[in-house]
């Protein structure tokens, strides 16, 4: 069965196809869209021996010139030098205004070719084709496109929207435990910043979750885009809403930092994040310690830490001044005031901050 949900967003709307062999969607969506016939498959070491030669047949099936071109998997590729290497690669294609780029691969991978779709000759067609949980439920969907800089996770980008986004369930098959888990990461935020009924789900479902059963993997991925969506739609720049989706990032983004970007897959780091933002929400008056609790026995289930290593209270201390959800010096911290309820504060005491993270890294 196919999924749809739709990003309303006048007119750079697109749709989130998410099913079980979709070949045939992606197909059809790229034969009607009027793309030039050279065409872009950004990808990493990891997925182009699984995916790319298929995706490229798919595409020449729909009348698409697709050339491959492979980045390092991880972190480290989001960078101005690997998009630089992707800059030279779509002008030696011959690359124009209307030959779209494909991500396909994990967030790093979206990440970098959004970026790179959104710079080439100020913007080229750029459609996501997400292989990893974690991409399919987060970071494909909503138009937010980075890479890194020595200091600090995705201070250089854009906003810049897919024209669609294709969710291929067969692809879970391949992944890893630690890789759902990451992903699992964010499914336990929306459920956390949005909706008490889909965090309550997460928990009666624990088994079926972890095993990516069809009927539980296609519910928790559609119902994770349709309030990413939903949320995107009435806040698409991050003016006001939109920081929600932000809930346990401003330490998660200190721990990727401060690790290198290697010991912690996002979805761990956003965990811990989550861990320290509900416990500086107890601190506050804000979250019932219940709900605290049930928190963090949910991402104990699911198998994420709840604290770091190899990280100290006063370096990530210190990061959190150069997250992009810091505003004249102050920090806007998405907390908790219960289970699918989160408010922005930025009046949170310095020792309050420094206790929780002490706590985190001990």
């Amino acid at each position: 069965m196919i999924r749809r949900v739709e990003v309303v967003l006048g007119e750079r709307s697109y749709p989130i196809v998410i099913g079980n062999s979709i070949d045939d969607e992606i197909a059809a969506f790229v034969s009607r869209a009027g793309y030039s016939a050279r065409s872009m498959i950004v990808t990493d070491t990891n997925v182009e021996p699984l995916h790319a030669a298929h995706i490229a047949k798919v595409l020449h099936r729909a009348g698409l010139q697709a050339e491959i071109a492979v980045i390092p998997a991880g972190e480290s590729s989001k960078s101005l030098a690997e998009a630089d290497r992707l800059f030279t690669r779509a002008i030696e294609m011959g690359l124009d205004r209307k030959s779209p780029i494909f991500a396909l691969g994990g967030g790093v991978v979206g990440d970098l070719a959004g970026f790179v779709a959104a710079s080439y000759m100020r913007g080229v067609p750029f459609i996501q084709l997400p292989t990893s949980l974690l991409a399919q439920v987060d970071s494909s969907v909503g138009g937010k496109v980075a890479v890194n800089h020595q200091l600090g996770k995705n201070l250089i980008g854009a906003f810049y929207q897919p024209e669609a986004v294709f969710i291929d369930l067969d692809l879970l098959a391949s992944l890893p435990a630690r890789e759902i888990a990451t992903g699992l990461g964010e499914i336990i935020k929306y459920g956390m910043i949005y909706d008490a009924d889909f965090f309550a789900w997460l928990e009666e479902h624990c088994t079926a979750v972890l095993a990516l059963r069809p009927p539980a993997a296609a519910h928790m991925i559609a119902r994770s885009c349709e309030i990413k969506a939903d949320v995107v739609r009435q806040d698409e720049r991050e003016g006001g809403l939109r920081r929600i989706l932000n809930f346990g990032h401003t330490i998660a983004h200190a721990i990727e930092k401060e690790t290198n970007y290697v010991r912690y897959r996002h979805g761990e780091a956003v965990a811990i994040g989550m861990v320290g933002a509900a416990e500086i929400s107890v601190q506050m008056g804000l979250l019932p310690p219940a709900d605290c609790r049930r928190m963090v026995q949910l991402i104990r289930t699911m198998g994420l830490p709840q604290r770091t290593e190899g990280v100290t209270a006063d370096a990530m201390y210190e990061d959190l001044f150069h997250d992009k959800k810091t505003v004249g010096g102050r920090i806007h911290w998405v907390l908790a005031e219960g289970i699918g309820k989160v408010v922005i504060r930025d009046d949170v005491p310095e020792m309050t901050v420094r206790k929780i993270l002490s706590g985190l890294s001990s």
